[in-house]
């Protein structure tokens, strides 16, 4: 490009020039047209053709959804998540360019339950939204309490009544997995029967998570367990699980208040396990294993993991709650 532009400007010197020259001959001018065309037509970039029509942009507000359409377009689709790592996309803020991003995709996938608060402040356009989780609005979970707290860099924010971590009960998160397919296949009908192959082995393997998860619990129903954040409760539902979830973040230690809080509710509910979103500090652990009380990992891998996919993390969850049964 710069040197093409020095052409034109070398050009349009050599143009004055000419003007001021009574003798000017058409002919050259004529002449330095072509010339100059020829030589931006060999230093432009190749134009692009045969553009594959049939791929889709979509966006995604978490990392399962981006995972589920991934799976389920293959080839024929574009799927970002722009959400930093470091942020819970639940509560993360896009800039204005990312949300310039999100208006102009071909779908955007929305997790529904309230989920990625920023969806309700931006203006989308609503033909290209999914709300992938509106077939099972009626069975949303309400919490009895709302909770204020800090952390990460997106700072304090509210757990509203409505919980929203809804792919962790594997049931629905097939369904969510269907809605993205039927968006699919009414955008491309011509690759219908492609998106139903992908659905299918989609759902069997989210089938496979649920029915192994199933088996656990029913080694034993009344095993009570602690959640360290309050978003196991679709989780909990689907499977049975005795749990009462506390507000804990693996990367701080907790208060002072929060020890005593734990200890009071393990006099009424003498859970051994508690369960993290992510891999707690070492002192956490150690002063749990002295109340009696140890820990184990099952992340609901909202954001990207880092070398694994979401069935990888999925099936190590299941790994890790499988010791709590042995």
């Amino acid at each position: 490009m710069p040197v093409i532009l020095f052409v034109c400007y070398l050009f349009d010197e050599e143009d004055t020039m000419m003007r001021k020259r009574k003798n000017r001959c058409g002919g050259k001018r004529v002449a330095l047209w072509v010339a100059l065309a020829m030589v931006c037509l060999l230093l432009s970039p190749p134009l692009s053709f045969g553009k594959d029509k049939s791929l889709l942009t979509v966006y995604t507000v978490n990392y399962p959804l981006k995972y589920f359409a991934e799976r389920i377009a293959g080839k024929y689709a574009q799927v970002f998540f722009p959400a930093p790592a470091d942020e819970d996309p639940a509560y993360w803020m896009p800039e204005v360019q990312t949300i310039t991003a999100y208006q102009q995709a071909d779908l955007i996938l929305l997790n529904g339950a309230g989920y990625a608060k920023w969806v309700s402040k931006a203006t989308l356009p609503q033909s290209k939204l999914v709300d992938t989780s509106r077939s099972f609005s009626d069975r949303y979970i309400y919490m009895e309490e709302v909770f204020t707290h800090s952390h990460g860099p997106e700072g304090e924010h509210a757990h509203e009544s409505l919980a929203f971590t809804t792919w962790i009960d594997f049931d629905l998160a097939s369904q969510q997995a269907r809605a993205i397919a039927d968006a699919f296949i009414k955008k491309r009908p011509d690759l219908e029967k492609t998106f139903k192959r992908n659905f299918t082995s989609l759902a069997q393997d989210l089938h496979t998570l649920d029915s192994e998860i199933m088996f656990l619990v029913s080694l034993n129903q009344n095993q009570p367990f602690v959640g360290s954040h309050p978003v196991y409760d679709y989780f909990a539902r689907r499977y049975g699980f005795n749990m009462i979830s506390v507000h804990w973040e693996p990367d701080q230690a907790p208060s002072r208040q929060q020890w005593i809080e734990l200890q009071t509710l393990l006099e009424e509910h003498p859970a051994h396990w508690m369960i993290w979103e992510g891999e707690p500090m070492a002192s956490s652990k150690g002063k749990l294993l002295d109340m009696g009380v140890e820990s184990l990992v099952f992340d609901p891998c909202g954001t990207v993991p880092d070398d694994e996919d979401f069935l990888d993390v999925m099936f190590r969850n299941i790994d890790n709650l499988r010791v709590a049964y042995r």
